[in-house]
């Protein structure tokens, strides 16, 4: 993938596109995408500090496990990006049904708005 061919702002809609998430829906990401999401999201991660100093106002959110539906709950409630920044604990993926949704939001999101939203293991 060269650089700059990830359109996030495409990722990101489609992740929203249908807020009511039906449990079995699942998001057209090509590989390709994921794997730009993955890439410039690791080098966001590599260039922000491993002891993070963070500031209020700040939600912060505990597992996610996969459960899709429960993370655009969430963010409907809290607030999208980036009127409202997230701290997210960790446990982003396993058990739900729509794990590859749930991580893919997540890193588009640290993609689009590296200050807002940060991820723990």
């Amino acid at each position: 993938m060269a650089e700059g061919d990830l359109n996030v702002d495409s990722v990101i809609f489609r992740l929203l596109e249908d807020r009511e998430c039906r449990p079995q829906m699942t998001v057209p990401l090509t590989e390709t995408e994921i794997l730009g999401l993955c890439i410039k999201s690791r080098e966001i991660f590599m260039s922000q500090p491993i002891l993070l100093e963070l500031e209020a106002p700040l939600k912060v959110c505990g597992d996610k496990h996969g459960q899709y539906t429960d993370l655009i709950r969430l963010l409907k409630r809290g607030g999208f990006l980036p009127e409202t920044n997230y701290l997210f604990l960790g446990d982003y993926v396993d058990r739900g049904q729509q794990s590859l949704e749930t991580i893919c939001l997540l890193l588009a999101y640290k993609v689009k708005y590296p200050e807002n939203i940060f991820l723990l293991r």
